[in-house]
């Protein structure tokens, strides 16, 4: 049975039994606690959680995850995998753990041709949480599984939390027995190798709250409605059905393989070396196409690193097996052909992760260009220094720095006749993970502390929001929150936040900053200073009491700040319009990667594989600013999502969408899904003026521009400035970029001329510097503070010198003192070199009189220090080197 069978028979199953079928989430989701969704439940989160009503008690998805941990394992085994599929059905207080058990078990024994996935009944093994006696007899009530074949479990192993306070409970594991051949009898505590695990029934009970650890935290009572999420893993479910060893052998991971032996002329299985980077090919190309699907790009943070380092490890796993041509675009066919049917976007924005791919490859093989010489050198280093390992720290910096990932560090050092301090690189690893670790906990959010927003929105429900229509509406004061605890009443010249029951003001979302105004009552006035979504459907506005004292069920009256608005929506419609020109220019593959939406200024951000032309962002201007000419009116209307994306409305990278959605229609040339504000004619914004663009990361790029009269000031302050500019050079406005141009080259020559006549000056100062060697243990020595040199100067002033001492062992070092930094510069003579007196090995003599560092090769060496009042000091050091030198 293939997988896309797989994954749609388990949808139809759970169909049947009236769940609602719900489209995978993007692998990025809004959320401060994940990199990337890694579990089939958490796009429910919400619902979960309370934040949100569920739209429907029961729910079915197969969602793409990924998990990163452990990248450098991946391959080693056939276990690890960064990309899978889950399979869940869900149940918000509806069906518990009854209804879950059973339908488990009748998809995964019921007979193949009657929709089931067939499997012997006979080989199922269960665990359940030790205190869960409940779900033990379920098991053997609904089932029919004899209790040896049921096995209790801990809390380590079968209890499920978010790791955060909040929802949690037991949960039961299915297991598939693959028979002796696979290792040891005695069910899973015993070997689970031999008992592979495919699916995961969470019974989601109880309320946790603060601790560390998978079973270090209390218990704090049970949820008011009882939630199921089960999570049955895909890939290991075809490893059952297509017969196979393991994940890679699958028919949606195998044929990565095959390109790759291809490429190779190598057969995997045949050699285990070789096997690893074959696994690690198929496994990073899935991984790799399906981020890049869902909008991430390369970059040196975040997601974006994580992008980086599994494209970069392709490339160097074909290199390792002998493959020198870009392959990253060959394996993103092969990903697109097998993973399209069940997630079409690869197939619709293929040329944008195709242009991705082909350029990161090029990117990386000129890094591991530098990097293979940054490694020569650190080679050269250890043999001069007559050791045979290459220090941890040096491993360290290629992987960092470089993208070296370990392995390859220790092949190319082996080919060198040299190792690895790897305890050294994975004490630095180590380090870094736990930083990182750190700082991911940090970030981690607990759900406790919005309990009072969710029972606001428990008693009160979803804020109406007004803000399309109206700027000023009467409303009622629902909730009042001081550090999100419930207060009766707040007094004047106190900060609070406040619900009401309807509201004009607009809560910061989809790149569009939040409303301010005020709130007037009787005998009360309140400064509204932002407006934001704590949960979903509850619109918390942070005020300050400027006067009297508001309480709950105040009637107030809400008044938007009117010109701010309009200011702000001016922005978010420039932002459509430049969307849309951006599109316009460079296809679908300029897609939004996100925006900012504020008075007056609009930054949008945009993916592009390619170089962004600023002929082309002129055009993108001209062209906008033209459409304006056509007044045309701004539309919104709500309609299902199905229906949006067939009138070629635009959806954005990362957004989860509803059914229903809202479009923003700008004639023709602009259809988006948007919930944000906008203006009601396209006349409106006036003027829209780019003013800035730049890269922000691998293949995402950044304009800036400023809207109505805003732009206006802008091009009148720029008019000014020329005007003042042609006044000063005395030449009209259109001759000014020429006239600039002549004197700044005038400018240029002068300095080189400068320059010569102090490197002339310094030169002339050899032979008096020279004739000052003093005689150090047989060896000339011209060690000199020489004030104001730069290095070029420092060097061929070193150069001439020790060219003046003849064939003598001799040694110059001159020491460059301007402002708070230093300058060095260490040469010497070949007589001095074969006495084994080598310019690198001296600088540490003196390097710390200066607050110095530098090295070079024996003849001459240089660097710089940070205190120039040591200078003299390092004269002597360097002095006493030499006496020392036996």
């Amino acid at each position: 049975m293939d997988t896309h069978e797989i994954t749609d028979r388990f949808l139809r199953h759970f169909e049947s039994k009236s769940h609602t079928r719900v489209p995978s989430a993007p692998l990025i989701l809004d959320d401060p606690n994940l990199l990337f969704v890694n579990a089939g439940m958490v796009q429910f989160k919400p619902y979960f959680l309370g934040e949100a009503p569920p739209p429907y008690p029961r729910a079915t998805s197969v969602q793409k995850c990924v998990r990163t941990p452990d990248i450098d394992e991946v391959g080693k085994t056939t276990r690890h995998n960064t990309f899978f599929q889950m399979a869940g059905n869900f149940s918000f207080g509806d069906y518990f753990k009854e209804g879950a058990i059973e339908a488990a078990w009748e998809l995964i024994t019921k007979p193949q041709s009657e929709g089931g996935y067939g499997l012997d009944p006979d080989r199922i093994w269960a665990t359940v949480y030790e205190d869960d006696a409940e779900a033990a007899g379920l098991w053997r009530k609904l089932t029919g599984l004899p209790g040896e074949r049921i096995q209790a479990r801990d809390m380590v192993d079968n209890f499920w939390s978010m790791g955060i306070p909040g929802p949690c409970g037991p949960c039961s594991e299915i297991y598939y027995d693959r028979g002796p051949e696979y290792g040891r009898e005695g069910g899973p505590v015993v070997d689970e190798d031999r008992y592979i695990e495919i699916w995961n029934l969470v019974f989601m009970q109880n309320i946790r709250g603060e601790g560390s650890g998978k079973k270090d935290f209390p218990i704090l009572g049970e949820l008011p409605a009882k939630n199921i999420d089960t999570g049955m893993g895909v890939e290991r479910v075809a490893t059952i059905l297509q017969g196979v060893e393991n994940v890679y052998e699958t028919d949606l991971v195998r044929p990565v393989i095959g390109r790759a032996e291809e490429f190779s002329g190598r057969r995997y299985g045949a050699n285990h070396a070789d096997d690893v980077r074959f696994r690690v090919i198929a496994d990073h190309a899935r991984t790799g196409v399906l981020l890049i699907g869902d909008g991430v790009t390369p970059g040196n943070d975040g997601r974006g690193y994580v992008l980086r380092r599994l494209l970069r490890r392709i490339v160097r796993s074909t290199r390792l097996l002998g493959v020198q041509e870009p392959v990253l675009q060959e394996f993103a066919k092969v990903v697109r052909d097998t993973m399209g049917p069940t997630y079409p976007e690869l197939v619709d924005g293929f040329d944008r992760i195709n242009e991705v791919v082909r350029i990161e490859e090029d990117a990386f093989l000129s890094t591991l260009t530098s990097g293979s010489r940054i490694f020569d050198m650190a080679a050269e280093e250890t043999k001069r220094g007559g050791g045979d390992v290459l220090a941890g720290d040096k491993a360290f910096q290629l992987h960092d720095t470089y993208g070296f990932p370990i392995d390859l560090t220790l092949e190319m050092a082996a080919e060198q006749g040299l190792t690895v301090d790897e305890d050294g690189f994975r004490t630095l690893m180590n380090e870094q993970r736990t930083r990182a670790k750190a700082d991911a906990a940090s970030r981690k959010t607990g759900h406790g502390d919005l309990s009072e927003y969710r029972k606001v929105l428990e008693q009160h429900g979803e804020t109406e929001f007004l803000g399309y229509t109206d700027l000023q509406s009467e409303a009622k004061v629902v909730a009042l929150l001081e550090d999100g605890q419930p207060v009766r009443s707040v007094a004047a010249g106190k900060k609070a936040e406040l619900v009401l029951d309807r509201t004009p003001f607009y809560a910061e979302s989809g790149g569009q900053v939040a409303d301010t105004g005020v709130l007037l009552g009787d005998g009360v006035e309140l400064k509204v200073l932002d407006v934001q979504k704590i949960v979903p459907g509850l619109f918390v506005h942070r005020v300050e009491v400027t006067d009297g004292e508001v309480g709950l069920d105040t009637k107030l009256t809400g008044s938007v700040d009117a010109h701010r608005r309009l200011s702000i929506e001016r922005s978010h419609s420039a932002t459509h319009l430049v969307h849309a020109a951006v599109r316009g220019a460079y296809g679908k593959r300029a897609a939004q990667a996100g925006s900012l939406n504020s008075p007056g200024r609009m930054r949008f951000d945009f993916t592009t594989p390619g170089s962004v032309s600023a002929d082309v962002l002129t055009e993108v201007e001209q062209e906008v600013n033209d459409y304006l000419q056509t007044n045309v009116e701004v539309r919104s209307f709500t309609t299902t999502k199905d229906k949006a994306l067939e009138l070629g409305a635009v959806a954005l990278f990362g957004e989860k969408y509803g059914n229903d959605v809202r479009v923003v229609d700008m004639g023709e040339y602009s259809r988006e899904l948007c919930g944000g504000t906008h203006v009601d004619r396209i006349g409106q914004l006036g003027l829209v003026k780019l003013v800035s663009d730049a890269s922000i990361g691998s293949g995402v790029h950044r304009v800036e521009a400023l809207v109505g009269t805003d732009a206006l000031k802008y091009v009148r302050k720029e008019q000014l400035l020329v005007s003042q500019l042609a006044n000063t050079f005395k030449v009209p406005s259109d001759q000014l970029p020429g006239r600039i141009e002549d004197v700044l080259t005038r400018l240029k020559n002068a300095e080189k001329e400068i320059a010569q006549l102090k490197t002339q000056q310094v030169l002339g100062s050899a032979g008096a510097l020279a004739g000052k060697a003093a005689d150090v243990n047989g060896v000339s020595v011209v060690a000199e503070v020489v004030p104001d040199v730069d290095g070029n100067g420092l060097r061929a002033l070193a150069s001439d010198i020790r060219g003046r001492l003849g064939s003598r062992p001799g040694v110059v070092a001159l020491f460059s003192p301007a402002g708070d930094k230093l300058s060095f510069v260490v040469a010497t003579t070949k007589a001095a070199q074969d006495q084994g007196i080598a310019a690198g090995k001296l600088v540490p003599s003196f390097a710390g009189a200066i607050g110095g560092r530098g090295g070079g090769k024996p003849d001459m060496a240089q660097g710089g220090g940070t205190n120039p009042a040591g200078a003299a000091d390092a004269v002597t050091a360097l002095r006493a080197a030499i006496a020392g030198i036996g």
